[in-house]
């Protein structure tokens, strides 16, 4: 694979979607690539919600200004009772975690031509 080529050179935040779904085997895929992203000493923390219908975007659009109109999205969190913990400074591996399974899945969507955006400004109190 050359250099213009390559997955990493794909991705980009889109900030426009068309309106239409994703098809289901595009939607597993994505998936797939969370769950089998590594995890500091394979813990597995990552806790993927799928949101995935006009109800649950409108619900979701309530909580953040940047959907951009997305037909979909997958909230990428950890469950903080089974992250890694480094003894020497109790630092919990769960934000790394979860940052690198969204990584993974963005990568894996563009490879399939889905974008995608990295959204961290969220009220979750909403």
């Amino acid at each position: 694979m050359s250099f213009e080529t390559m997955i990493s050179e794909k991705r980009y935040s889109c900030r426009r979607y068309q309106s239409k779904p994703i098809e289901k085997e595009d939607m597993d895929k994505i998936l797939e690539a969370g769950r089998i992203a590594p995890t500091a000493a394979n813990a597995q923390p990552q806790r993927i919600v799928v949101i995935n219908t006009p109800e649950g975007m409108d619900k979701l659009a309530q909580c953040t200004h940047y959907t951009y109109g997305a037909p979909c999205a997958f909230i990428i969190c950890y469950d903080s009772s089974e992250v890694w913990v480094r003894n020497y400074d109790g630092k919990n591996s769960g934000d790394v975690d979860a940052s690198i399974v969204a990584t993974q899945m963005m990568l894996q969507a563009a490879d399939i031509g889905v974008g995608t955006c990295w959204v961290g400004h969220f009220d979750p109190w909403k």
